[in-house]
């Protein structure tokens, strides 16, 4: 996890916009490492301790795909690393684009916070795979199917939006005790000319049951 806090750390702030390439700088990342409380200042809540009975941690296994039933959310997922300049890549701008586990993250089910990130938006095709994230609500179910065939569910426990000048990446990349997810998106004001968004909605979630 200290690889995955290191390239948070240096990532650049940036949008969910037409870019060159599939690898842009993430929808999460920030050039600030700041607290949750800091970032997040009367906006929403941010990362606490788990709203229902954390479950055991499950056996590595790479995530294939994504279901938030409360968003009617039924994506694939694809493996992301990092951009040539060292930030977390998301995935491309393209039409039916998926969601994207961070490979430098545990597996969805693994101790500590696996990071998936979605766009908001992707330019000229419209509306992105986490276009409504901002809308969860603690108690509401996330499940990942595993490659192995196994299912890690998860349960919010808050969802914060926080200005990218203040990205908590600590609170999102650090090390938790119990297997957790981290879902990110862009949110915010959309700024004009293809400046991206001014902010990040982040997910929190922790497991509840792996079958």
């Amino acid at each position: 996890m200290r690889l995955a806090l290191a390239a948070a750390a240096v990532a650049l702030v940036c949008g969910c916009t037409p870019t060159t390439g599939a690898a842009v700088p993430t929808d999460g990342g920030s050039a600030a490492v700041s607290s949750p409380a800091a970032g997040s200042a009367g906006r929403s809540a941010t990362a606490g301790t788990p709203s229902a009975a954390a479950a055991g941690p499950m056996p590595r296994s790479l995530p294939a795909r994504l279901r938030i039933p409360s968003l009617g959310v039924d994506t694939s997922v694809m493996t992301l690393g990092l951009a040539p300049d060292g930030t977390v890549a998301v995935p491309p701008i393209a039409a039916h684009a998926p969601a994207g586990w961070y490979k430098g993250s545990p597996t969805p089910g693994e101790t500590g916070p696996s990071v998936i990130l979605g766009h908001v938006t992707v330019g000229s095709y419209g509306d992105g795979v986490f276009l409504h994230l901002k809308r969860m609500r603690p108690g509401q179910r996330v499940t990942v199917t595993r490659q192995d065939g196994s299912v890690a569910t998860f349960a919010v426990d808050s969802v914060q939006t926080v200005s990218k000048a203040h990205f908590p990446t600590e609170a999102v990349y650090g090390n938790v005790d119990h297997p957790a997810l981290r879902l990110i998106t862009c949110g915010g004001t959309r700024i004009s000319g293809g400046g991206g968004y001014t902010d990040n909605v982040i997910v929190y979630a922790s497991l509840v049951a792996g079958s």
